[in-house]
Formats: structure tokens, C-alpha cells, sequence
């Protein structure tokens, strides 16, 4: 079932309850109010017939003639009178006589001073009356034709109302609810045109105020996500395509050369070697995508545990000093540690431990002395470390750029990379809700800082 069909559904059987019960209680109301009145209407009759005889000394032959002469004698008020010990004084049809008046009847009048109930159709009233002194009891019996007939009429009236109101709603529901919906529809025939050769199509926002304009936006940011992913994608596997083939068509390339004649020893030798390091920047090349792959995941999929940043860098740094003999890592706190929680943090070893070696490989490899010079220091809610080096430095055009993968600057010439480390340091911080910067100068070297929420805050 469709939004718009179950929308007017919905708001039928709201707006129908609600209208079918205000008509039941209009209806009752209604049916009440015109039993009390024509109770109230015997009443007066039976006192004014009960007046005439007794004042007015009228001779209960007229009485009697009077009913039986009227229009509605049928279904005119009966009326009778009794002296308290149940005797008949007056009645207006004995032989009809639509009440059968009882011993008990009567008492229950004397007590009650009055009574009021329904006898079939017919309503009946008794009342202790008063006259110089003495008492009677009169009762006055009768069925409201005129009433029950407006009531009947009444009562179809409020059916057929119904029936049209409800007519009425599913009509202007549709239309309304069609209004309301169109911006859905459009919204579906646009997004109906978006496939993945034109991800630059935007679904149109009406009013973002709005629930619906609020999915558009968050429709449209679902795409801007995507177009993004989609050409990182792109770029990804272009740079990827271009990053291996080169490593690769060297090696081809060495040993093709080595086969052409036989060479010495010494010259097998230098080939292998230079296969090998060819060989070795292939394996860097798809550890640093394969952590590239697992920064990208789903946070919710890295598994995450308490902690401590300083035995997390012991072990980059140990780690960093074993590729290179030359390298030298220097780890410093800056201030004395009140709690362990402080240089704690809810991470992944994993991840983090390749953030911190990218950024210590990288000081090492781009500084003349092959040293990198750690800091940590803490905030209130942060844990902060600083990677120093005394390198060549980064050049200002490149520094917008050096988290974007496989970017590498002007200092490409100076040592070999493949521009994946800093990206993946970049995402891996990001990951862990921290942030990463850099500031640099041109033959003075490069500090990057680190920004992590410690477990204390």
C-alpha cells in the first residue's frame, strides 16, 4: 500500500471516529433532551386538566368529550386523577385507559412526590398534586409523535451528513494529500534519473524547513558523499594502476636485460639487487593499501581497547629503527603524568601504531640526521603529540595537499615514497576522532601535530 493511500486511510478513520462519534452524541443528546421536555409537557397537561376540574369545576363529561375530539386523540395525553387512597376521581378513556394504574403505583407516587418512566413507546409521568389542602395523584400518559418523528428525521439527517462528509474528506484527503506528497514524487522521478554517470544530479529542495525538504538535503549529502567516494574511487585505482606498473616494468624490464646475454656473477648480482628493492617498494606499496583499505572501514567494524600512547610509540619506535639502521627516534614527555588515563585512549593498536611509524619514518627520512623527535604532552580533553624534525621541510603550495593520497610534493626527488602514508595517518586520526596539522618551513624542517582525546575526558 502506497504513503498517500495509507495517509488517507489513516486520517479517514481518525476523522470519521471523531465525526461518527460527535453525531452518536449529538444523536443521544438529541433524544434525550425531547424525552425530558415532552415528560415535562405531560406534566403541564395533567396539572391544567387537573386545575380545570378541580378550580375551574369543568364537568368531567366535557373533559372527556375535549379528548376524544382531538386531533390527535390517538396519541393525545391520557390523563388521570386519584385520591390518595386509590380512588378514581377523573380519566380522560377509561375504556382505553393506556396506563394501568396499580395500589403500588400509586404508594410509589406518595412517596417519591413523582415519577417518570416508559412504557413501550408510551411515556408516563405521576405526580403527587396539591389542591386546598388535599392531595391527588394524577398521572399523565402519551406518545410524542411530532417528537419522535423530528428525532426520526434528525436521525437520517445526521446519516446522509455523514455519509456526504465522508465523501467529502476522501475527496479533498486525496487532493491534499497529493499536494503534500508531489514534492515525494518529484523527488522519486529525479532520483530515478541519477545513475552512476551522473552523480552531479541534485534532488530539488522546496523548503528545508520541512520533513520532506530535510530528506531532500539529506539525500543530496548522501550524493555528495557518494560522487566523492566514486571519484576517490576513480583516482584511487588510476594512481593504483600507475604506482604498480612502474615497480613492475622495471623489474620486467631488469630481467629482460639480464637475459639477453650471459653476465658475470657480479652482474647477476646487481640485477637481483635491483629487482629486490623494486620487489621490496611493490610489498610497502600493498601493506600501505592494505592499511589504506582498513582505515576506510566502518568505525563500527575496528575493534577499539584501552591504551597508552607512550607503549604505542615505544613500539612504533622500535619498529622504525629496525628498517634503517641510521634512524633515531627521540621520545620526551612534557610534563609529568598525574594519571595513567591522561595518555590513554579508546583505539586500535593496529591502526595506530601505522599512524605513528608513518609519521616518525617520515621525520627520519627527510632529515639530513635521519632523527625524529617525539613529544607528549596533555590538555583537558586532549592528548597531544608532536613529530619534529629538522628535514628539508614542505613547501607551502604543497602543504594544502599532503593528506590527499598518493600526492607527493617537491620533495619527491629527495627520497623514494608512494604518497600513501600521511593520507592513511590522516584517516587513522580521523577514525580515532582526533585531529592532525602541520607547519612547516623550507630547510628548517616540519612539525606534525596530533590532537587525540585521552580516556579522562
Amino acid at each position: 500500500m502506497k504513503i498517500k493511500t495509507r495517509l488517507i486511510l489513516l486520517f479517514l478513520v481518525l476523522f470519521g471516529g471523531l465525526l461518527l462519534a460527535f453525531a452518536v452524541f449529538i444523536y443521544i443528546s438529541s433524544a434525550r433532551t425531547r424525552k425530558d421536555e415532552y415528560y415535562e409537557h405531560l406534566k403541564r397537561e395533567a396539572i391544567t386538566k387537573a386545575n380545570m376540574l378541580l378550580d375551574a369545576k369543568v364537568s368531567p363529561g366535557v373533559l372527556q368529550l375535549m379528548y376524544k375530539n382531538a386531533d390527535n386523540a390517538l396519541f393525545g395525553e391520557e390523563v388521570a386523577l386519584y385520591d390518595t387512597a386509590f380512588h378514581l376521581l377523573y380519566h380522560d378513556a377509561v375504556q382505553i385507559d393506556k396506563v394501568k394504574e396499580t395500589k403500588a403505583m400509586i404508594n410509589d407516587i406518595l412517596q417519591r412526590s413523582e415519577i417518570r418512566f416508559e412504557q413501550g413507546p408510551l411515556q408516563v409521568v405521576g405526580l403527587l398534586f396539591e389542591h386546598n389542602g388535599t392531595h391527588y395523584v394524577i398521572t399523565a400518559a402519551a406518545i410524542d409523535k411530532y417528537g419522535l418523528q423530528r428525532l426520526q428525521r434528525f436521525k437520517y439527517s445526521l446519516i446522509f451528513s455523514f455519509i456526504g462528509i465522508i465523501g467529502l474528506t476522501i475527496i479533498a484527503g486525496y487532493f491534499f494529500v497529493g499536494k503534500a506528497l508531489k514534492p515525494v514524487a518529484d523527488m522519486v522521478d529525479k532520483v530515478e534519473e541519477i545513475t552512476a554517470t551522473n552523480l552531479d544530479l541534485r534532488v530539488p529542495v522546496q523548503n528545508e524547513k520541512d520533513e520532506i525538504g530535510e530528506l531532500a538535503t539529506t539525500f543530496n549529502k548522501m550524493l555528495d558523499r557518494l560522487e566523492n567516494s566514486f571519484d576517490a574511487q576513480k583516482q584511487f585505482v588510476s594512481n593504483i594502476s600507475h604506482e604498480l606498473r612502474t615497480p613492475l616494468a622495471t623489474i620486467v624490464g631488469e630481467l629482460q636485460i639480464a637475459l639477453t646475454k650471459d653476465r658475470s656473477a657480479p652482474e647477476y648480482k646487481e640485477v637481483i639487487h635491483l629487482a629486490l628493492a623494486d620487489a621490496r617498494r611493490l610489498v610497502k606499496l600493498s601493506n600501505g593499501l592494505l592499511d589504506l583499505a582498513k582505515a576506510n572501514y566502518d568505525q563500527t567494524e575496528v575493534s577499539r581497547r584501552e591504551l597508552r600512547i607512550d607503549e604505542l610509540l615505544m613500539d612504533a619506535r622500535s619498529a622504525v629503527i629496525k628498517t634503517a639502521e641510521d634512524y633515531k627516534v627521540d621520545i620526551r614527555f612534557e610534563q609529568e603524568i598525574e594519571d595513567d588515563d591522561f595518555i590513554s585512549v579508546n583505539g586500535n593498536e593496529y591502526l595506530l601504531k601505522v599512524a605513528f611509524i608513518n609519521l616518525m619514518e617520515n621525520a627520519c627520512k627527510f632529515s639530513a640526521d635521519h632523527q625524529c623527535t617525539v613529544s607528549i604532552s596533555y590538555h583537558e580533553n586532549k592528548l597531544a603529540l608532536r613529530f619534529m624534525d629538522r628535514g628539508i621541510g614542505i613547501a607551502g603550495t604543497d602543504i594544502p595537499y599532503i593528506f590527499t593520497a598518493f600526492f607527493r610534493g617537491a620533495n619527491m626527488d629527495f627520497t623514494r615514497g608512494n604518497g600513501i602514508g600521511l593520507s592513511l595517518t590522516q584517516k587513522i586520526i580521523a577514525m580515532h576522532e582526533g585531529t592532525i596539522s602541520v607547519s612547516s618551513r623550507t630547510g628548517e624542517g616540519s612539525i606534525f601535530t596530533v590532537e587525540i582525546p585521552h580516556l579522562s575526558h
